[in-house]
């Protein structure tokens, strides 16, 4: 799939990756289109879960992704499927600031 995406200037690839380690968070966002990087993030914070790392950095990714006009088509891939399904359940209050601003960023880039 990633290596037909690249011949599509079209579309972005959002790689997402978090870790905690000595209750640091590390994550960090690679974004590619048509074979072209685009934006590598590297974040560290403290005091935050894994979950909200990993949240922050798709939302991230989106955002970055949805600001290019010529872009059709985003695929995030993640290792966290948990946390991708965290982004449609409105009823996690914990995490509804982040998923409500993807749902609306998404929503944006669909009209």
């Amino acid at each position: 799939m990633i290596i037909k995406t690249f011949n599509s200037p079209s579309t972005t690839i959002i790689v997402t990756d978090a870790s905690i380690k000595n209750n640091i968070a590390i994550f960090i966002l690679y974004m590619h289109t048509f074979n072209n990087p685009i934006a590598k993030t590297v974040y560290h914070v403290v005091h935050v879960t894994s979950t909200k790392a990993e949240l922050f950095a798709i939302r991230y990714g989106i955002n970055q992704a949805s600001n290019q006009d010529s872009i059709s088509k985003i695929i995030i891939v993640t290792d966290s499927i948990h946390v991708a399904k965290k982004i449609f359940d409105l009823s996690l209050y914990l995490f509804q600031v982040h998923s409500v601003a993807i749902l609306a960023k998404l929503r944006k880039f669909f009209l």
